[in-house]
């Protein structure tokens, strides 16, 4: 999937799992689930112990299931975005701006997501080409933060990641979220090996976009 089109997609269905674990085997079965309830986007994030060797296996199993999208999360600098691009991510997100990194995925046309949360930050995210900028931490700030910073900033995408659950995301995306990044909430299943609570979560946060894109 080109760069366009995984933009259009993501701000289509809205959904960013964001997934941590303690090894492959737990990565993989919650993967597994979140797209079995029906999430598409995965951020693999490089605090997962071997996180550029998962999202190796990752994008070749998936290679022929197109519509499942795998990136890289919590990259911290320029060689943590680079293994994953060359690894298969298909996106890269940073918990803040780097421009080294901005750069670098421009190079390579692969869509970042870079973190901010002041106005001075995300207007350097603007000027480096960034697409989506991720609202982080957005449970420090809540919802209605994007439309406030959405006043001098119009022409900004915020994708809010920290603390989005099933009980807050229409509040999320009716103050102008165009996509939002949720973990915790939606993995928590597999602290205790639970791997059908995590699906059960995916479906329901997928149910309440849909209820929220048939209300707007």
């Amino acid at each position: 999937m080109d760069g366009i089109s995984l933009l259009n997609q993501l701000k289509k269905e809205k959904l960013v799992a964001v997934i941590r674990g303690d090894d492959e085997e737990q990565v993989e079965k919650i993967v597994e689930a979140v797209y079995a309830g029906g999430i598409h986007f995965m951020e693999i994030t490089y605090t997962i112990p071997g996180a550029q060797q998962i999202i190796s296996r990752l994008s070749e199993k998936y290679k022929n299931q197109p519509d499942i999208v795998i990136g890289a999360g919590t990259c911290l600098d320029m060689v943590t975005a680079r293994s994953a691009i060359l690894s298969g991510a298909q996106f890269v997100v940073s918990p803040h701006f780097d421009k080294e990194i901005m750069k670098l995925c421009n190079t390579y046309r692969i869509p970042c997501f870079p973190g901010a949360a002041t106005v001075e930050d995300m207007v350097e995210c603007l000027k480096y080409g960034a697409q989506v900028i991720k609202l982080f931490p957005g449970d420090l700030y809540g919802p209605k933060a994007i439309k406030s910073f959405k006043g001098p900033l119009p022409q900004a995408d915020f994708m809010p990641t920290g603390g989005v659950s099933a009980g807050n995301i229409k509040e999320w995306l009716s103050n102008g979220a165009v996509a939002v990044g949720t973990g915790g909430s939606l993995t928590k299943g597999a602290k205790t090996g639970d791997y059908n609570v995590v699906k059960e979560e995916a479906e329901k946060l997928v149910s309440l976009v849909k209820e929220y894109e048939n209300k707007s």
